[in-house]
């Protein structure tokens, strides 16, 4: 693991930050979900490994688990909402310029915008 952060909504961990992409694994705790965001630079890949939850995609709603694989394409608005009872851990891989100050929150929770 190169780099990991912990964040009021659960964690994330860094696995490999090469030129152009990233992969991490998100952790999100039961009844958190991360900010509404998107953006400019990257577009990401995730794979649903363990739990359950409720993504929100554009102007889109899905329920997802364990098994499921999304893409948000640059510019998109996402979040992601833990309501099971375990954690949600999602592998991300991004392509693009990935560095993390690519976030623009739209809405947070922890008045993070």
């Amino acid at each position: 693991m190169l780099d990991f952060e912990i964040r009021p909504w659960g964690k994330w961990e860094e696995y490999l930050n090469e030129v152009g992409y990233r992969v991490k694994r998100i952790i999100v705790n039961p009844g958190r979900r991360i900010s509404l965001q998107k953006h400019e630079k990257r577009c990401e890949h995730w794979v649903i490994v363990a739990g359950t939850g409720l993504l929100n995609l554009q102007d889109k709603e899905f329920m997802i688990q364990a098994g499921e694989a999304f893409s948000i394409a640059i510019g998109e608005i996402h979040r992601v909402t833990n309501n099971g009872n375990i954690p949600l851990i999602i592998i991300e891989t991004q392509i693009g310029d990935c560095r993390e100050n690519d976030i623009i929150r739209l809405q947070d929770d922890w008045n993070r915008v």
